[in-house]
């Protein structure tokens, strides 16, 4: 039976393991570390898939105002399902949990972003309604401890 629930701490080990499948590699005290972080930030929302116990799927959420739009948006950050669950409608389930949060707190746009390379996630996300919009662009900045803003 599938369930959906809110992420705890406890499941950092899990989360870890499905961050390594959208490859980003990460280790349980990183996913702890990150979890921490998250759990702490009301913006944020974590709700893991489980079949039969075990967690199969996790997708992350959050909140945020914009410069684009009087009302506050939706963004979902992560979702992944694990390789040997997918095709099982687990990836809806957690759409349908995050949406519907989305909801209760009056939120009515949502969006997502994912690697070209994911073709399948794109036709999975145009079949529940999601249109491509745009492109995001990326880039990692030098570390620099003084920087002043």
């Amino acid at each position: 039976m599938l369930t959906i629930r809110a992420a705890e701490m406890n499941d950092t080990a899990a989360l870890a393991q499905l961050m390594c499948e959208l490859e980003y590699e990460t280790s349980t005290g990183e996913m702890q570390q990150r979890l921490g972080s998250v759990l702490s930030d009301a913006r944020c929302r974590t709700f893991l898939a489980e079949l039969n116990g075990q967690v199969c799927g996790m997708i992350g959420t959050l909140t945020h105002a914009s410069h684009e739009h009087n009302d506050v948006s939706g963004k979902i950050i992560a979702l992944v399902v694990s390789k040997t669950r997918r095709r099982r409608s687990i990836g809806r389930a957690l759409i349908a949990a995050a949406e519907k949060d989305f909801a209760n707190h009056g939120i009515t746009r949502v969006s997502l972003t994912t690697r070209f390379s994911r073709e399948e996630a794109h036709q999975f996300y145009e079949s529940l309604g999601y249109i491509r919009t745009g492109f995001r662009f990326a880039k990692d900045l030098p570390t620099v401890a003084s920087r002043a803003i």
